[in-house]
């Protein structure tokens, strides 16, 4: 998304069109989310994945040759339906296999640890395509996802994967009514925040880079690929020592070393220079400590699920956290219209904040029901 963001805003598209592209992806990941439930039960774990990853191969297989926007919306609206079963897979086979908290999280940060690793790979090669003789071709480095998805499916056909047991018929308003508490709805606001956050990042800190502190594209996405380095080292180091500390405690310290990184980053550019280099190297760092909290949030709550109902509970955490990705990026949008980027740190400390606070609340719910 935002290698699109930044090559299409170079094509005179508008901000405002750009960032309602995001919701394109992230709305149907919500409305498709709790129907997936049921069609990954009837046809299985394996089966599902291996159809959605054959579907993102070939949808990014025909996107360099067609030219028009409508299909970029066409494009995420059907990786977003199969962003949303392929997470839904990947959670209910971990959860399947694993149940105490701490085992959750150690595996949890190292599947998303190797989903940042991805990230740091895509915006390398286009930052390198975007910025070499070819750059009008950029689109064909779709292709290698292709590539990459029949590895992926070829390698996935060849492991053995337990499926959960087969219930008669499953009620989803029956399932979520007995779901719902107020330790959930705590749990979704901060899944919600977080991911609101990161994709503040993840999406627009290219296009920041670039506009605001006028880097060219190729240094605005290594710049934004040292973020993804920098969260693949965040949730590595925490998969190795998360066993010795409380998921709560390691959780909260996080969120105050980011605060302290962002104060760090206004300081300097409201009090030597707004579009200080400096800026370029602080704000990947923020990858350290922003990249545990979604993973060490999820499996603390996920080990209270029951594995009958992991796949249901998955789905909300996906239709969640393609709000808050949809909400970010229309906000986003506003920002860079508006030419407002000066206020981009202050923006994302006010959201820090909002997480800090949710998750304490939660953190000391969750903790005493223990």
């Amino acid at each position: 998304m935002g290698i699109v963001i930044l090559q299409l805003s170079e094509a005179k598209v508008t901000y405002e069109k750009l960032g309602f592209l995001e919701s394109f992806k992230d709305l149907p990941i919500a409305f498709i989310s709790l129907f997936a439930v049921n069609f990954i039960s009837r046809f299985g774990t394996k089966k599902s994945l291996v159809l959605a990853l054959t579907i993102v191969g070939i949808c990014s297989l025909i996107l360099p040759f067609v030219e028009v926007f409508w299909f970029y919306r066409l494009w995420f609206a059907i990786i977003g339906t199969c962003f949303a079963i392929g997470k839904i897979c990947v959670f209910g086979i971990i959860r399947n296999n694993i149940s105490d908290e701490k085992g959750l999280a150690k595996t949890m940060n190292s599947v998303e640890a190797s989903f940042m690793i991805g990230i740091f790979v895509v915006n390398t090669g286009f930052g390198w395509l975007i910025s070499s003789q070819y750059s009008q071709f950029w689109k064909f480095g779709f292709i290698s996802v292709s590539v990459l998805c029949a590895v992926t499916i070829f390698l996935f056909l060849k492991l053995p994967v337990s499926e959960p047991k087969k219930t008669e018929k499953e009620n989803i308003i029956k399932d979520l009514s007995t779901l719902f508490n107020p330790l959930l709805i705590l749990f979704l606001a901060v899944i919600f925040s977080i991911v609101f956050l990161e994709q503040s990042f993840n999406s627009w800190l290219p296009s920041f880079y670039k506009k605001h502190l006028k880097v060219n594209s190729f240094f605005a996405l290594q710049a934004s690929s040292f973020l993804a380095l920098f969260s693949y080292v965040g949730r590595t180091i925490t998969a190795n020592i998360i066993h010795r500390f409380s998921l709560s405690k390691y959780y909260i310290l996080c969120v105050s070393l980011i605060v302290m990184v962002l104060i760090i980053i206004i300081g300097i550019q409201f009090f030597d220079t707004e579009d200080s280099r400096a800026l370029l190297f602080l704000f990947p760092v923020i990858g350290l400590f922003l990249s545990p909290l979604y993973p060490v949030i999820n499996s603390k709550m996920i080990a209270r699920i029951d594995t009958a109902k992991a796949n249901l509970f998955t789905s909300l955490i996906v239709i969640f956290s393609s709000l808050g990705s949809s909400v970010s990026s229309i906000i986003m949008a506003v920002l860079f219209g508006n030419e407002m980027l000066t206020y981009y740190p202050l923006y994302i400390l006010s959201a820090v904040i909002v997480i800090f606070t949710i998750s304490f609340i939660y953190f000391r719910f969750a903790d005493e029901k223990i």
